[in-house]
């Protein structure tokens, strides 16, 4: 559990070593899940020399997601995120470590509200300047939930939230010869076929799997947890209706 009852998650990913196309597939599968929209802010824009180009990847796995460039440092450089944070929305801002979150939040609130440390130069990793969850409110309305950088990210969505988030293989799959087709060596695979089209990209189609893969293991590891502590349960229920009575 991140945040509660938010609008807009804001996917905040730094365009320098954090830059990382899977991490925000994993993010924005996350977002799918909580009901909330959701949005990548691709920051750091001003030491990127291609920012363009990745924008347009990111742009690619987001499936209408909006995805904006940013550079935290500057009120014009946090433009693109005024239009998608108005309203009085509640956002919720997600990242790695050192993406830049705590300086978008001093940018937004035109205050040094959150305190900020520099990156790592070899791998652009944060600090964990910041280690809790706070909610300010915006000058113009609504409000901002500032969160810890994450190290890892943990995906506990259900299979319909990864489809969502990969809607391109979801329709895909759809046109397979076999509805229980498992898109690897099936004839007629229409996964497969575009994959050796050049029509769906190799990893984005491995991190689709990947994401399946696990959830289905957390959904095995939950019902073994429950029908574990199900067992306890009547274990002590014919323990106690053995035992004699005592007066």
């Amino acid at each position: 559990m991140i945040a509660a009852n938010i609008d807009l998650v804001l996917i905040v990913c730094g365009l320098d070593h954090d830059f990382n196309p899977r991490r925000i597939e994993r993010y924005l599968t996350l977002a799918r899940e909580s009901g909330a929209d959701a949005a990548v802010a691709l920051n750091k824009a001003d030491l990127c020399a291609d920012s363009e180009s990745r924008a347009a990847e990111v742009r690619r796995i987001a499936c209408g997601a909006p995805v904006v460039s940013t550079c935290a440092h500057s009120a014009e450089g946090i433009a693109p995120i005024l239009g998608l944070i108005g309203g009085g929305r509640t956002v919720a801002l997600l990242g790695s470590s050192g993406a830049g979150k705590s300086t978008l939040v001093n940018q937004l609130l035109g205050e040094a509200r959150q305190r900020v440390q520099e990156v790592r130069e070899s791998d652009s990793r944060g600090r964990h300047t910041t280690t809790y969850r706070e909610l300010v409110p915006l000058p113009n309305g609504g409000a901002l939930i500032d969160t810890p950088g994450m190290r890892e990210l943990a995906l506990w969505a259900g299979s319909a939230s990864v489809d969502s988030a990969f809607s391109e293989i979801a329709e895909l799959a759809v046109g397979c010869r076999f509805r229980d087709c498992a898109h690897g060596v099936e004839t007629g695979c229409a996964v497969q076929a575009a994959i050796l089209a050049g029509g769906l990209d190799a990893d984005r189609w491995r991190s689709y799997q990947k994401l399946h893969a696990e959830i289905a293991f957390q959904e095995r590891k939950n019902d073994v947890t429950s029908a574990l502590a199900q067992k306890k349960r009547w274990k002590k229920i014919h323990k106690a209706m053995r035992s004699p009575k005592r007066w």
